[in-house]
């Protein structure tokens, strides 16, 4: 086929690089359509000098250490070729050339860290010439494209991933089988990118996969942090964090791009220039350098970017005579202070300096993006910009709160750099930009103190002032000024800035008349100056602003000259008025979430329950202003990833049973294992399949955590970012609670009464929340207890898996049986785990909370374990507990005793156990409602062990959870953000 405007070797600004072995590739590899499944690509050469040494690296497997000149013949290695297929020879070919010239290792052996390097470098050859081709080919047509800005990108090993996109497993396989490796064990050096945290981390990879499977132009922007947020061991004191070392062998994945890096500024000052611009000049310069890293899409050419920034300042800034004078801190503070701000995600902000560092991070992200995004479309407009035509070709989608400063910062590109005016700016902003909401909590709903955004960045301050303006603006219009608390009410609500006077053109809004609000009796007006309050008489004047219950008259005051015989009239003048204290002046915050809601042209929830809260309560009154604007997109997991790959035989099963592969593109097709779902053979297969995995993930616990379990216990896993919304402790004491009552019977009753189960559970909690660290204690103690008694056995088991990531989940997830997902009803956004375990024929137990609500009605109410309040419940029943009627259920009551006692070792509970008592404080009352709940908990796992008694009704519902979960593809999710927000259309590569 004609690929001459796809050349790989394209030198025009931004083309990818390519680099292969002794070759200029030129070819695509081309799957056909997706029906054909053709795998061949042909490779135009070089004339070149050929490479005639043997490939004599050596194995140090389990084996017995071997010369690999055996296996790999002389003609095998890679000379020229005019044409080839990806067979196993050719990659073999591929594989021994970059262990010896691309070499990241000493080249005496080919043990599996190198075997890993050398193929993941042999996989990114065949990645960059259809990464080049998918890119020259949206550079020839202009079309519109999305960009999706994260902090952070979840991705997971690549490894896999992409070799099972290319559809080259079996040949990777097969090629490292003759270099004297598995597949399997080379994949397994791979360290997941640690580029994220949790469920937001992870759809945005999700979804980066589904845009490249679907042929979306699109884009990915984040940043390269060099730690990411921490490696988690636990110890006997709980958890612990150390730096992460995921890029201390290098990533083979990524492509450094040194020709593509853009000046990001903080601090300096703003001035106004003769021509009436505004210049933000002085201050701290560093630069943001581009690495690239590759997204295939499954069974297609088109492959995407992920554009991570390394931040580091230029090499003048190294002070060489302070450092040739001894001062070597000095020296290199320039260059310290640049590449920290790509060290760690979310460093802790309890400090100054963190909150600085954490602001940093998260204008860095923006400003490169965009200064890159403007880049591309005026490089693709030619000599004819038109930036009208921007939102025409532009979509920037704003995941989460954390880039909410792309607005400001386009606003000042467009304005200050490209001379558009104000009016022109605001329409091209809120036309390309929108919002995806994520939470409800207020953490996660960020504000910025103002004054810190003042000296970090005071040119957008000015923005964001003008925007908060036109807002106000907007508000008095649609309010009016007749109902002035209405009008005071929404203004407080909604606007930008908190805490901040009004704009000038509207601070007589709310002046109100000058009067006297405290009544007094007329005698003791009379002579307000003979009183004994000591202030100025202009002091005294303006105290009459203070509200009349704020002034107290005291008792009356007799000095000694009264006790002599002083006229009771005169002792009467000398009442005192006590003044209140001063009230503190409130912090002046810039409302971040209002500004992105503002700004933006659509706002997103990410499931049907949580666009609803978002609606009638989190923005309501933007709501009522914009409906318009207001979307739900509920959040989907990748197929691909999340049961093709992770679990390749229940993939197996699933296309012997629908009778073709088709599921993987069209989850619909899934929906077809419910005709089956009582069929004995596909029962008995199922259950084969379940526990082939169960045994997988038994020898990974015992390598991990030294705990040795039963497969044919139950499986009951919670895995997820350790918070108290999502109530790891109302798990963590039901099972106490289990664990008790096992303790007060005989073995025989025990044994009648519960079924076996292994409770797992992981996830890092943050490391300056405390009580999520407590939690993490608690449980590890518990499991140290339960896991050594002796009476109990493999009855019950707790583990904690340290340091939960991707690669782990892709273990647990198959190996589950029951998953909990169980936040207090109203505060999970979505979650998406619960996605991937109920794609893994795990049964939920949970609330009807975030994407469980749809879960559940797509699966079936009878495969669904439902217990605790609802959302619209929660209000009503944290008032009841303020007011002190919530009377505890008497076992949650024993529970707590039960843990006061000391069973599980010598650790002070109070705090954790207290937090779950009083009525109304900080850390206390039991604001998540664990008690609440925890009677309905109970109760739903008992009805948990006698539906898993009945195997055979277990495998119709995890079948059925399989058969149900087609909508929660992000692929499914993908098509619905381009259709309604993006306004994009697939392109498929020729």
């Amino acid at each position: 086929m004609a690929v001459s405007q796809f050349s790989a070797a394209s030198t025009r600004p931004g083309a990818f690089s390519q680099s292969h072995h002794c070759t200029s590739l030129s070819g695509l590899f081309d799957f056909g359509s997706r029906s054909s499944g053709s795998k061949l690509f042909s490779i135009r050469t070089l004339t070149s000098r050929p490479v005639r040494r043997y490939f004599s690296v050596k194995n140090v497997s389990s084996e017995p250490k071997q010369k690999l000149e055996d296996t790999i013949t002389e003609q095998e290695a890679p000379t020229t070729h005019n044409s080839f297929t990806p067979d196993a020879a050719s990659i073999a070919s591929s594989i021994k050339y970059h262990a010896e010239f691309t070499p990241l290792f000493s080249p005496e052996h080919f043990e599996l860290p190198k075997a890993f390097f050398a193929t993941a470098q042999s996989v990114r050859d065949v990645l960059i010439i259809n990464w080049n081709a998918t890119y020259d080919y949206h550079e020839k047509l202009n079309v519109k494209q999305a960009y999706y800005l994260s902090m952070e990108f979840l991705q997971g090993r690549a490894l896999l991933n992409a070799i099972g996109n290319l559809e080259l497993t079996g040949a990777y396989a097969e090629a490292l089988k003759k270099l004297g490796h598995e597949l399997e064990n080379v994949a397994s050096q791979e360290a997941d990118a640690a580029l994220g945290n949790g469920g937001l981390g992870r759809l945005a990879s999700c979804f980066l996969d589904s845009l490249a499977t679907l042929n979306y132009p699109a884009w990915g922007y984040g940043l390269r942090y060099k730690y990411g947020l921490f490696k988690q061991r636990i110890t006997k004191d709980g958890q612990e964090e150390v730096a992460e070392d995921w890029l201390e062998m290098g990533n083979p994945w990524e492509v450094v791009r040194n020709d593509i890096s853009y000046t990001v500024k903080f601090y300096g000052k703003v001035e106004s220039g003769s021509d009436g611009k505004k210049h933000w000049i002085g201050g701290e310069d560093i630069k943001a350098v581009a690495y690239d890293v590759p997204i295939p899409g499954y069974k297609t050419k088109n492959t995407i970017n992920l554009r991570l920034w390394s931040t580091k300042a230029p090499s003048e800034d190294f002070d060489l005579h302070a450092f040739n004078t001894g001062e070597h801190t000095k020296a290199y503070e320039a260059l310290a202070n640049a590449e920290k701000i790509c060290y760690v995600l979310y460093p802790g902000d309890e400090s100054m300096e963190g909150k600085v560092l954490r602001l940093k991070q998260q204008y860095t992200l923006c400003s490169a993006s965009l200064q890159d995004i403007i880049a591309c479309f005026e490089r693709r407009s030619g000599a004819n910009i038109k930036w009208e035509e921007f939102p025409e070709k532009v979509a920037v989608q704003m995941n989460d709160t954390h880039p909410t400063l792309c607005i400001p910062e386009l606003m000042r590109i467009l304005i200050d750099l490209k001379g558009l005016s104000w009016k022109e700016a605001w329409n091209i902003t809120c036309r390309a930009v929108a919002y995806t909401n994520h939470t409800v909590l207020p953490e996660a709903l960020e504000k910025w103190s103002l004054e810190l955004m003042q000296r970090l960045l005071p040119r957008h301050v000015e923005i964001i002032e003008m925007i908060d303006e036109e807002l106000v603006h907007t508000i008095v219009s649609e309010y009016g000024t007749d109902d002035s608390e209405l009008l005071e009410k929404k203004l407080k609500e909604m606007r930008i800035l908190e805490n901040v006077e009004l704009p000038a053109a509207f601070v007589d809004l709310f002046v109100k008349p000058e009067e006297s609000p405290v009544d007094l009796p007329s005698e003791e007006l009379e002579s307000p100056l003979e009183s004994s309050v000591d202030l100025p008489s202009e002091e005294l004047e303006s105290s009459v602003d203070l509200p009349s219950e704020e002034l107290e008259s005291s008792e009356e005051t007799v000095d000694p000259v009264d006790e002599e015989g002083e006229s009771e009239e005169k002792a009467s003048q000398k009442k005192t008025i006590v003044l209140p204290e001063p009230v503190p002046e409130l912090p002046k915050m810039v409302r971040m979430a209002n500004l992105c809601v503002v700004g933006g042209h659509a706002v997103n929830g990410v499931a049907e329950i949580h666009s609803e809260i978002v609606k009638e309560e989190v923005f309501n009154a933007f709501f009522k202003l914009w409906p318009e604007k207001f979307q739900n997109k509920t959040n989907g997991v990748t197929p691909r990833r999340w049961i093709r790959y992770c679990n390749p035989e229940l993939s197996k099963i699933i296309t012997n049973w629908t009778g073709s592969e088709d599921w993987v593109l069209n989850t619909e097709k899934l929906a077809e294992l419910r005709k089956f779902a009582d069929t004995d053979d596909l029962q008995t297969q199922w259950r084969a399949v379940k526990r082939s995995n169960k045994l997988k993930l038994v020898s990974f616990l015992k390598e991990k955590t030294g705990y040795s379990v039963s497969p044919d216990a139950m499986f009951d896993i919670q895995v997820k970012r350790i918070h108290e919304y999502k109530r790891q402790l109302l798990n963590i004491l039901g099972i106490v609670y289990r664990y008790k009552k096992m303790k007060e019977m005989s073995a025989r009753e025990r044994k009648a009464k519960f079924v076996p189960r292994v409770c797992i559970f992981g996830g890092k909690a943050f490391a300056t929340y405390i009580q999520a660290k407590r939690i993490v204690k608690f449980i590890t103690d518990v499991g140290s207890t339960v896991n050594h008694d002796p009476e109990i056995g493999d009855l019950l088991k707790v583990v904690f898996v340290p340091d939960y990531n991707v690669s782990v989940a892709e273990l647990l997830i198959p190996a589950s049986e029951l998953s909990q997902h169980i936040s207090t009803a109203g505060m999970e956004a979505s979650g998406t785990s619960n996605m991937k375990f109920a794609m893994n024929g795990c049964i939920l137990i949970g609330t009807l909370d975030g994407a469980n609500v749809e879960i559940r009605e797509e699966v079936g109410e009878d495969n669904f374990f439902l217990f605790g309040a609802e959302a619209h419940e929660i209000a009503g029943l944290r008032k009841e507990r303020a007011e002190g009627k919530f009377v505890p259920d008497p076992r949650f009551e024993e529970v707590k005793e039960f843990v006061r006692s000391g069973v599980f070792g010598p650790y002070d509970y109070e705090e954790l156990m207290g937090s779950l008592e009083g009525t109304e404080g900080f850390g206390l009352a039991d604001y998540f409602l664990v008690g609440k709940d925890f009677p309905s908990y109970l109760e739903c796992q008992e009805k948990v062990d006698e539906a898993y008694r009945d195997q055979k009704k277990w495998t119709r519902m995890s079948i059925l959870n399989t058969a149900g979960s087609p909508k929660f593809s992000s692929d499914r999710t993908i098509h619905e953000y381009a259709k309604h927000i993006w306004n994009i259309e697939p392109v498929e590569l020729p």
